[in-house]
């Protein structure tokens, strides 16, 4: 499962990587996430859960960023097992642009399933992959501006 795209972010570069790095902003904004703990400079755990269709699943991972740029991109990568449901792992290339007062954070990811979920198919998964990503973006976004104006 492939996903792209860009969200306008009325905040600048500077704060939005403040944001981007920052577990409890990342808590409030990603669905579902229950706990995410900073482990060290580049890798983090957490749990979510999050309904697939209509299965609600708690998901327990790990969170590695590399090809770190500071205030520029970075790679975060994810691993997580949940139970019976199965697995998933993912993968998204994070880009900021400076756009005026604003900052383009432009984002190419991709997703793989394995297990029960999978049996559930791509159509559905990837439905609920896409709302789950609209709703991070529209809360990361309002988080991001409320960091730019601490």
């Amino acid at each position: 499962m492939e996903m792209k795209g860009e969200e306008r972010i009325a905040a600048q570069r500077d704060a939005v990587w403040a944001a981007l790095n920052d577990p409890d902003v990342l808590k409030q904004c990603i669905p579902g996430c229950q706990s995410i703990e900073r482990k060290s400079a580049t890798e983090f755990s957490a749990s979510l859960k999050v309904k697939i269709g209509p299965i609600p699943i708690v998901f327990f991972g790990k969170i590695t960023l590399s090809n770190v740029k500071a205030s520029n991109s970075y790679t975060i990568s994810g691993e997580s097992a949940g139970g019976i449901a199965g697995l998933a792992k993912g993968r998204a290339d994070v880009t900021l642009t400076e756009y005026g007062d604003e900052t383009i954070l432009a984002y190419d990811a991709s997703a793989e399933i394995g297990g029960k979920l999978a049996q559930l198919g791509s159509r559905l998964v990837g439905s609920s992959a896409s709302k789950l990503a609209t709703k991070f973006f529209s809360d990361f976004s309002a988080a991001a501006n409320a960091v730019s104006e601490a």
